[in-house]
Protein backbone atom coordinates (compact mmCIF):
# COMPACT_ATOMS: atom_id res chain seq x y z
CA UNK A 1 0.00 0.00 0.00
CA UNK A 2 1.35 3.44 -0.91
CA UNK A 3 2.23 5.96 1.79
CA UNK A 4 -0.59 8.43 0.93
CA UNK A 5 -3.12 5.59 0.93
CA UNK A 6 -2.00 4.39 4.35
CA UNK A 7 -2.12 7.91 5.78
CA UNK A 8 -5.59 8.41 4.32
CA UNK A 9 -6.76 5.12 5.83
CA UNK A 10 -5.34 6.08 9.24
CA UNK A 11 -7.03 9.48 9.06
CA UNK A 12 -10.33 7.80 8.21
CA UNK A 13 -10.01 5.39 11.16
CA UNK A 14 -9.16 8.30 13.45
CA UNK A 15 -12.11 10.33 12.18
CA UNK A 16 -14.50 7.41 12.75
CA UNK A 17 -13.22 7.08 16.31
CA UNK A 18 -11.58 3.69 15.87
CA UNK A 19 -8.17 5.16 16.73
CA UNK A 20 -7.60 7.53 19.64
CA UNK A 21 -5.45 10.62 19.18
CA UNK A 22 -2.46 8.87 20.74
CA UNK A 23 -2.92 5.70 18.68
CA UNK A 24 -3.26 7.78 15.52
CA UNK A 25 -0.06 9.71 16.27
CA UNK A 26 1.89 6.50 16.94
CA UNK A 27 0.56 4.78 13.81
CA UNK A 28 1.30 7.82 11.67
CA UNK A 29 4.86 8.02 13.05
CA UNK A 30 5.35 4.32 12.32
CA UNK A 31 4.10 4.70 8.74
CA UNK A 32 6.28 7.77 8.19
CA UNK A 33 9.31 5.86 9.49
CA UNK A 34 9.92 8.06 12.53
CA UNK A 35 11.53 6.47 15.59
CA UNK A 36 9.16 5.02 18.17
CA UNK A 37 8.44 7.04 21.28
CA UNK A 38 9.83 5.94 24.61
CA UNK A 39 7.54 3.65 26.64
CA UNK A 40 5.26 5.27 29.18
CA UNK A 41 6.58 5.87 32.69
CA UNK A 42 4.44 3.17 34.41
CA UNK A 43 5.68 0.55 31.95
CA UNK A 44 9.32 1.39 32.59
CA UNK A 45 8.67 1.46 36.33
CA UNK A 46 7.17 -2.04 36.28
CA UNK A 47 10.00 -3.31 34.09
CA UNK A 48 12.45 -1.86 36.60
CA UNK A 49 10.94 -3.77 39.53
CA UNK A 50 13.68 -5.72 41.28
CA UNK A 51 14.05 -7.63 44.52
CA UNK A 52 16.00 -5.54 47.01
CA UNK A 53 19.44 -6.62 48.20
CA UNK A 54 19.67 -4.06 50.98
CA UNK A 55 16.11 -4.10 52.41
CA UNK A 56 15.28 -7.78 52.75
CA UNK A 57 14.15 -10.20 55.41
CA UNK A 58 13.54 -13.29 53.28
CA UNK A 59 13.68 -12.68 49.53
CA UNK A 60 13.69 -8.91 49.07
CA UNK A 61 10.25 -8.79 47.43
CA UNK A 62 8.76 -6.34 49.94
CA UNK A 63 11.87 -4.16 49.87
CA UNK A 64 11.62 -4.03 46.08
CA UNK A 65 7.92 -3.17 46.30
CA UNK A 66 8.79 -0.40 48.73
CA UNK A 67 11.38 1.03 46.34
CA UNK A 68 8.98 0.80 43.38
CA UNK A 69 5.96 2.39 45.07
CA UNK A 70 7.57 4.71 47.60
CA UNK A 71 5.60 3.03 50.40
CA UNK A 72 7.58 1.70 53.36
CA UNK A 73 8.57 -1.94 53.06
CA UNK A 74 7.13 -2.76 56.49
CA UNK A 75 3.67 -1.97 55.06
CA UNK A 76 4.18 -4.53 52.26
CA UNK A 77 5.42 -7.11 54.77
CA UNK A 78 2.31 -6.55 56.88
CA UNK A 79 0.09 -6.82 53.78
CA UNK A 80 1.67 -10.15 52.80
CA UNK A 81 1.33 -11.51 56.35
CA UNK A 82 -2.34 -10.48 56.44
CA UNK A 83 -2.89 -12.09 53.03
CA UNK A 84 -1.35 -15.32 54.31
CA UNK A 85 -3.49 -15.30 57.45
CA UNK A 86 -6.76 -14.33 55.77
CA UNK A 87 -6.72 -16.16 52.46
CA UNK A 88 -3.47 -18.06 52.27
CA UNK A 89 -2.72 -16.65 48.83
CA UNK A 90 -0.11 -14.21 50.12
CA UNK A 91 2.44 -17.00 50.44
CA UNK A 92 1.84 -18.16 46.87
CA UNK A 93 2.09 -14.62 45.51
CA UNK A 94 5.27 -13.95 47.49
CA UNK A 95 6.89 -17.17 46.31
CA UNK A 96 6.00 -16.46 42.69
CA UNK A 97 7.40 -12.94 42.94
CA UNK A 98 10.54 -14.29 44.61
CA UNK A 99 11.04 -16.74 41.75
CA UNK A 100 10.09 -14.43 38.86
CA UNK A 101 11.52 -11.05 39.85
CA UNK A 102 15.19 -10.49 39.16
CA UNK A 103 17.39 -9.30 41.96
CA UNK A 104 18.81 -5.78 41.78
CA UNK A 105 22.40 -5.69 40.52
CA UNK A 106 25.22 -5.90 43.00
CA UNK A 107 27.09 -2.65 43.62
CA UNK A 108 30.49 -2.52 41.92
CA UNK A 109 33.31 -3.89 44.03
CA UNK A 110 35.75 -1.30 45.30
CA UNK A 111 39.40 -2.17 44.65
CA UNK A 112 41.56 -2.78 47.70
CA UNK A 113 44.17 -0.15 48.49
CA UNK A 114 47.73 -1.31 47.77
CA UNK A 115 49.24 0.28 50.90
CA UNK A 116 46.70 -1.16 53.36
Amino acid sequence: MALPDELERLAELHQRGVLSDDEFARAKARVMGEPAAAPAAPVTAINGWRRSLSDRWIGGVCGGLGQLTGVASWFWRLAFVLAVICAGTGLLVYLLLWLLLPSEPLPPARPALAGS
